[in-house]
């Protein structure tokens, strides 16, 4: 395999570490290419006065298992599940502690999060302005959005270049892009991407339902709540999680002898800069990504071979990233296969795109397309093939994975099989 191309290093993946509402990595792609949800009623909290009472939480998750006690209790959920979540990634790259350590100059981290520890920033303002408690010395600094990102440098040595995006739904998908120009320009052999998020709170479901953008009832059926592309849609379900990809060199990955998943072929973001949180009704922000993804990775629109969409199940959502699909990709997207994985994890913000990467990954890997569950009335404004409720084999060898998130930030990811 010829390790550059162009003059630049190629990037691939060699690690993949997940915590969703399915579980982790394994578990999680088994249980999609089955076309089981893990969307369940809310057990967080008890959400008696809110007409929201379902979402994709994270179940059995204990962060003494990866991190110290006295540790953990210092950091945000979301801390927490990224530090998990990137050992299950290093672990599964088969890096070392001493590999690690010996190159730590050249590893980098590119992890983002929407909300980040929202909810300890929450808590201390309550208790200062209620109580007048003392602030806890960690409680501001836990909160920030770029907590994530420190914790995962911290645990796995990376002392090269280091980002933390916030750019709302499109995070973590953005982000695996951050950490393969980090590679291709020289600045790291290693990249630690992905997204974060974890604020299972009542004010967060209240004022995503204040946008009427949430899902209300289904508290007795939680599993047929979200319905991407389905006519019947009526918002979205909000969840939690974490997916943390390593990127290597394809030059590094070779001469260590490591399992390579696949290549990250280009990465394309845009920005409506349109509306804090309306969707431009043409979808051309949408499609300038997918354009920009397909042309950076040197591809035809018919050499891809299924598009991990976006897929929130709003009414808006779905049908503008229809539109953009047939924007891009013209008569073909009536051949691509194009499926939701929020049909059945929920709308993780931040993380959605990471996880929905690794999702892509695993159908390349695996030659299989997992399904858009709960699809069972065609709307004519969603008129591409959904792969709907049942998985589908497949011959793929290159896939696209959409992530598109407030304040009209749009970021696509192309993947080929290597």
């Amino acid at each position: 395999m010829e390790p550059t191309k162009n003059g630049l290093p190629r990037v691939v993946v060699t690690g993949m570490g997940a915590l969703t509402a399915l579980g982790t990595v394994q578990t999680m792609w088994d249980k999609l290419v089955a076309g089981l949800s893990g969307i369940r009623r809310i057990s967080t909290f008890a959400p008696t006065d809110l007409p929201i009472k379902v979402a994709g939480e994270v179940p059995d998750f204990d962060p003494t298992q990866y991190i110290d006690r006295k540790e953990a209790r210092r950091m945000a959920r979301s801390s927490q599940f990224a530090v998990a979540t990137a050992k299950m990634a290093i672990d599964d790259a088969g890096l070392t502690e001493e590999e690690l350590v010996e190159n730590s100059e050249r590893i980098g981290v590119a992890v983002g999060t929407g909300l980040g520890g929202y909810e300890i920033l929450a808590e201390q303002t309550y208790d200062y302005r209620a109580f007048k408690k003392r602030i806890n010395p960690f409680g501001l600094v836990s909160g920030l959005p770029n907590m994530p990102a420190h914790y995962i440098s911290r645990f796995t040595h990376a002392t090269g270049p280091i980002n933390a995006l916030s750019t709302a739904c499109a995070t973590g998908c953005q982000s695996i892009g951050v950490g393969s120009d980090m590679l291709r320009l020289g600045q790291a052999d290693i990249a630690v991407v992905g997204g974060v998020e974890s604020v299972i709170a009542d004010y967060a479901f209240s004022a995503f339902d204040a946008m009427t953008v949430l899902v209300r009832g289904f508290e007795n059926e939680p599993e047929k709540a979200s319905r991407p592309f389905d006519r019947e849609r009526r918002g979205f379900v909000y969840s939690e999680g974490c997916g943390i990809l390593i990127l290597e060199t394809l030059e590094r990955a070779i001469k260590r002898g490591a399992r390579i998943y696949a290549e990250v072929l280009g990465c394309g973001v845009s920005s409506d800069a349109l509306h804090v949180a309306a969707l431009d009704k043409e979808g051309r922000g949408p499609a300038r990504a997918m354009q920009w993804a397909l042309q950076s990775g040197q591809t035809n629109v018919d050499e891809v071979d299924y598009i991990n969409a976006h897929g929130t199940s709003t009414v808006a959502n779905d049908a503008v990233e229809t539109m953009a699909i047939k924007r891009v990709f013209n008569h073909y997207a009536y051949k691509l296969a194009v499926s939701s994985t929020k049909s059945m994890l929920g709308h993780a913000m931040g993380a959605s795109g990471a996880i929905e990467a690794i999702v892509a990954i695993k159908s390349l890997v695996d030659q299989v397309i997992h399904p858009t569950i709960n699809y069972e009335n065609p709307d004519p404004d969603c008129d591409l093939d959904y792969v709907p409720n049942v998985a589908r084999e497949g011959k793929l060898k290159r896939v696209l994975s959409n992530s598109f998130g407030l304040g009209g930030q749009n970021a696509s990811v192309l993947f080929g099989s290597i």
